[in-house]
């Protein structure tokens, strides 16, 4: 026995997933009711297929739509037809960028991980946003617990600290403080590495948070930076075998944290 869960993309797109789980007990097969976090995954896995499909077929009028562009604007000689033209052009430009955070949701490169420095990784991240900081007169405090080793893909790894000081840039007014911490911690008898980054923005609504990392959600809040950046982050964190969530409320600070393996699973 199982549960079967239907999720609307839009007004059209009905997609039907089929969850099984159950146990053994006595001789007997028994069912359990779902949990939340089993049903998020669920959800975010339908959503990751879709994606793919999605991706795929917008690709396709986009070359073409890019090509005609370039035709039209090797022989195009008045100012305004070309700027126009122009702008389109940047338009499926930046479309394609979308399709492409798209797809690493739905179908990620297979993680290559290896021993590494997160305090390092989080100091070369960080470093790299010193401008949209400064920009956003944001101050970032790093708080790092010393010699704290991950297991972990080097660049799938920055992108999942990128998108979290992104997200907490976008959400922070002038003068905002965001911090960042790294610790070390033990589940299920292995060593585990936690990444918290906190903002102090106006918050997160509990309708939103139940849908924080999905990608098509359309309900966030201007200034929240939500939609494909913190998607990545969960697939990423996923695919390592970890885990991400937040801690909110409107008015309040808001915590991501992320538990990550610092160890190899064989080990």
């Amino acid at each position: 026995m199982g549960a079967t869960i239907w999720f609307r993309f839009g007004t059209t797109r009905v997609l039907r997933l089929a969850v099984t789980a159950g146990r053994t007990g006595r001789g007997m097969n028994d069912t359990r009711e779902l949990s939340s976090r089993d049903l998020e995954a669920a959800k975010l896995a339908a959503l990751a297929e879709f994606a793919a499909g999605a991706g795929h077929e917008i690709n396709n009028p986009l070359a073409t739509i890019s090509g005609r562009v370039q035709l039209l604007l090797r022989d195009e000689t008045d100012p305004e037809r070309r700027r126009t033209l122009t702008t389109i052009g940047g338009q499926v430009y930046r479309i394609r960028d979308m399709i492409g955070d798209l797809m690493l949701f739905a179908r990620p490169p297979a993680p290559q991980p290896q021993m590494l420095d997160l305090n390092a990784v989080v100091q070369s991240v960080s470093g790299s946003f010193a401008e949209k900081l400064a920009d956003a007169q944001c101050t970032l405090q790093i708080d790092a617990e010393g010699n704290l080793a991950i297991w972990a893909d080097g660049r799938q790894l920055e992108i999942v600290i990128g998108c979290l000081l992104q997200n907490s840039i976008e959400a922070s007014s002038p003068g905002g403080l965001i911090r960042l911490e790294t610790r070390s911690g033990h589940e299920a008898n292995q060593r585990m590495a936690v990444v918290r980054v906190t903002d102090n923005g106006s918050g997160i609504d509990e309708t939103t948070r139940e849908h924080l990392f999905d990608p098509f959600f359309s309900g966030r809040r201007a200034g929240r930076g939500l939609g494909f950046g913190l998607s990545k982050c969960w697939r990423i964190v996923t695919n390592h075998a970890g885990r991400i969530s937040v801690a909110s409320a409107p008015g309040d600070a808001t915590t991501f944290e992320v538990i990550w393996p610092a160890e190899s699973r064989s080990n």
